[in-house]
């Protein structure tokens, strides 16, 4: 019912993830990050506490890999859940469970993880990453839009999506972009219309003078 990326810019170093479902308000539970720490998504049967646990991880200095691997085996339900963690070094890791629905997967690139359920085919994850990876010139935030609407435009949910999340990080102690439509029947095109108005001068002059911590 969901498909999500976790990305790192490999230029600046900036984190994100975006994330698009066919239930509500998909950005409250389903992807957590820290500036210079890691980003992660968690999905099919969703454990936000892979996100607070996760981040503590990476923080105290493991890896993704090393981060997923514990966070599996503290979990007795890991087989009904799907989880992509990004580490501040660009090293992604992976899990699709066995009973994560119909049609499920997860991959990873260079930098970037993508992951799906309950999707129309397996086209949907390549033409995200595809996507993302077409897109290397744009700034990250419009990289991950772009994988979310080539996932759309794949198929994506079987059942249509209704609500639709993106998260940056870079170098401050919150997130540099947080946006959300969490019930719509075109989530993607008011998040495209969400990030232009956050980028526009007024709100551009104000994000500006708040303490980066």
């Amino acid at each position: 019912m969901t498909f999500s990326i976790v990305a790192r810019d490999i230029q600046s170093g900036a984190l994100a993830a975006a994330t698009a479902t066919g239930g509500p308000a998909v950005g409250a539970l389903v992807i957590h990050g820290r500036s210079r720490t890691g980003a992660i998504a968690t999905q099919a049967l969703t454990n936000p506490l892979y996100g607070s646990r996760g981040l503590e991880l990476l923080t105290a200095g493991l890896t993704a890999q090393q981060t997923l691997h514990l966070l599996l085996k503290e979990d007795d339900e890991r087989e009904r859940r799907q989880l992509l963690i990004i580490d501040n070094a660009g090293e992604t890791a992976h899990w699709s469970g066995s009973l994560c629905g119909r049609w499920f997967s997860s991959l990873a690139g260079s930098q970037l993880a993508v992951a799906g359920n309950m999707l129309v085919s397996e086209q949907v994850l390549s033409a995200m990453q595809q996507a993302y990876e077409n897109a290397l010139d744009l700034p990250l935030a419009d990289r991950m839009l772009a994988a979310l609407n080539a996932a759309q435009d794949a198929g994506g949910d079987e059942r249509g999506i209704r609500s639709a999340a993106l998260q940056v990080w870079d170098r401050r102690a919150y997130a540099d972009i947080d946006l959300r439509v969490d019930w719509s029947d075109a989530p993607l095109e008011q998040l495209a219309e969400v990030l232009e108005q956050v980028r526009g001068d007024t709100y551009a002059d104000f994000f500006r003078q708040l303490p980066g911590g």
